[in-house]
Parts: C-alpha cells; sequence; structure tokens
C-alpha cells in the first residue's frame, strides 16, 4: 500500500482502488482519508459534504474498512445503542460531550463546504441519541480519542470483544 508520506490524509490512486474493493463500489465525494489502518489502508474517508451530482450529504466521516463495519454491526444487532442512549440520559458529563461532539462534527465538515440542506445535522444521532454506531466510530477515528466519547467506547467494545482493534491490521 503506498501512502501520501508527507500527508497521510490525501487519497491516493491506489487509495481510491481500495475504497472500491471496500466499498464494492466506486467511492463518491472523496476528498481525503480521515483515519488509517496500522498497515496504511483507508479506515475512514473523508466525503464531500455535496456530492458531484449536487446531493447533500451529511456523513463526512464513512467507515469503510468491511472489519470494523462488521463489528459495529455486531454490535448494533446487540442492541448496544439502548445502553449507550441510557448513558446519555444518566450522565450530564457524556451527554455535554456528546453534544460537544456533535458541534465538532459539524465545523469538521463545514471546512469543507457549507450545505444549506445539511446546516446543524451531523451523523450518527447526535447530539441527543445513538443511532448508527458505524458514523459515531468513524468520527473518533477521524477526529481522535476524547472527541466523541460514544464512538471512543464502542471502539473499547470492539476491541475487548475482539471484533477490532486499532492495534493490528485485519485488512
Amino acid at each position: 500500500m503506498t501512502t501520501n508520506p508527507t500527508d497521510p490524509s490525501i487519497a491516493t490512486p491506489a487509495d481510491l482502488e481500495v475504497l472500491r474493493e471496500q466499498l464494492d463500489r466506486v467511492p463518491r465525494g472523496v476528498v481525503g482519508i480521515a483515519a488509517r489502518c496500522v498497515c496504511g489502508r483507508p479506515l475512514v474517508v473523508k466525503t464531500a459534504p455535496r456530492l458531484e451530482d449536487g446531493t447533500p450529504f451529511p456523513t463526512t466521516f464513512y467507515l469503510t474498512c468491511p472489519p470494523i463495519v462488521k463489528g459495529c454491526s455486531v454490535l448494533e444487532a446487540e442492541h448496544i445503542m439502548e445502553s449507550f442512549n441510557e448513558l446519555l440520559t444518566n450522565d450530564e458529563d457524556i451527554a455535554a460531550a456528546y453534544l460537544r461532539a456533535h458541534r465538532d462534527y459539524i465545523a469538521r465538515r463545514d471546512e469543507l463546504g457549507e450545505v444549506e440542506e445539511i446546516a446543524g445535522v451531523s451523523a450518527g444521532g447526535m447530539p441527543t441519541r445513538v443511532k448508527c454506531l458505524h458514523a459515531l466510530v468513524g468520527h473518533a477515528l477521524a477526529a481522535g480519542a476524547g472527541v466523541n466519547p460514544i464512538g471512543d467506547l464502542a471502539l473499547e467494545m470492539l476491541a475487548e470483544r475482539g471484533l477490532w482493534s486499532r492495534e493490528r491490521c485485519s485488512c
């Protein structure tokens, strides 16, 4: 895998091919790679807020690597979002951090261009509920630890259950 050694966020032609393989389709609206596996392959793609055909696209950080996508699907199938939603209801600190994550997400997307149709909308259910772990984990990986508390908790669960770990390649 060849990445750009001076800026790993730049999507190379090889990255675009990996994304096509991961998604089983040509990726749309790619503006960069938001997070990479320890092996260098894309984990999270950074997507334009408006696709080439004009469609608004609120999911700025799109999880692409099949093993982590599957891991998030397993957690969702186990209804882990219910316990996360309880946590948001019962823990003011987590709820406040989740609101900050929502604002962070929007600010990062707005750097790519403001799109009126999705103004104020982030992803994954933020800021009041947990709807999609894939989006929250994608944001957590792109933004780094401590930005999205629910994404961070999901990453911990993935590692604890042996579903995915940022410490080893599972590509």
